[in-house]
């Protein structure tokens, strides 16, 4: 029995060990969740994560893409996680659910200098051009409800077709719009929060590709635990 049980464990670790040396991380430019800082991923939702490695015992790389390559990525190769990732039923089953590291309340957003753009109902806003992230769980739902919109790379694009006035409004939390506006060295009230969409306020997720072994998810979701007691955790989930 004991030889048994020492083999088990060293199994365990084994797979942990391996895990390890080519686990990678992928996620999206989604300041202040997600940024990239002198080449390096950084923000809230990304100290959560290195937290939640860190009780598993697990290292890993963290990569940042366009979310519809991170996305892709995760689908497509073993070991990979992603985050934040909003979890819908078409996702369920296509990835291993760690839990929650971000909480977003998403509407609409424009700039002062458009005092005109008031909007009290998610229809009133389907006639202002809008621009939306690529793969974005936010593009099947305004999809869906009529809208028509022009597609980017990621938030920072979005924000930089409304500075240039090419689009209305873009989507994005009420929370984030002064670190926004001053990382384009922009006075703190240049963006107006002005509809807060109701379907759009969601849990990002950290998730483990299908093929990451079972041991290592269960260790993330061991650490997932654990992150969640500190008040650091509870601040990013805070609104």
């Amino acid at each position: 029995m004991t030889k048994h049980l020492t083999l088990a464990v060293i199994l365990l670790l084994c797979t942990l060990q391996g895990a390890k040396a080519q686990l990678r991380v992928v996620t999206e430019l989604s300041p202040p969740n997600q940024m990239l800082e002198n080449n390096q991923v950084t923000g809230t939702s990304t100290e959560v994560v290195k937290q939640i490695l860190k009780y598993a015992q697990l290292d890993a790389q963290f990569l940042m893409y366009p979310w519809a390559r991170a996305y892709q990525q995760a689908q497509k190769h073993p070991n990979i996680l992603i985050y934040s990732m909003v979890r819908t039923a078409e996702r369920e089953k296509l990835f291993h659910w760690i839990g929650p590291v971000a909480l977003f309340k998403l509407g609409f957003v424009t700039t002062k200098e458009r005092p005109d753009i008031k909007i009290t109902h998610l229809s009133h806003a389907i006639p202002y051009r809008l621009a939306l992230q690529r793969g974005d769980i936010s593009e099947d739902i305004l999809k869906a409800r009529g809208f028509d919109y022009i597609l980017t790379a990621d938030i920072v694009k979005s924000y930089q077709l409304l500075i240039a006035k090419k689009v209305d409004i873009i989507l994005d939390d009420a929370r984030y719009l002064t670190p926004l506006a001053n990382s384009f060295g922009l006075a703190d009230d240049s963006f107006r929060f002005v509809y807060e969409v109701p379907e759009l306020t969601l849990n990002g997720y950290l998730a483990a590709s299908l093929a990451t072994p079972h041991e290592v998810v269960e260790e993330l979701r061991k650490g997932h635990e654990k992150v969640k007691k500190s008040a650091a955790y509870k601040n990013v989930m805070a609104h």
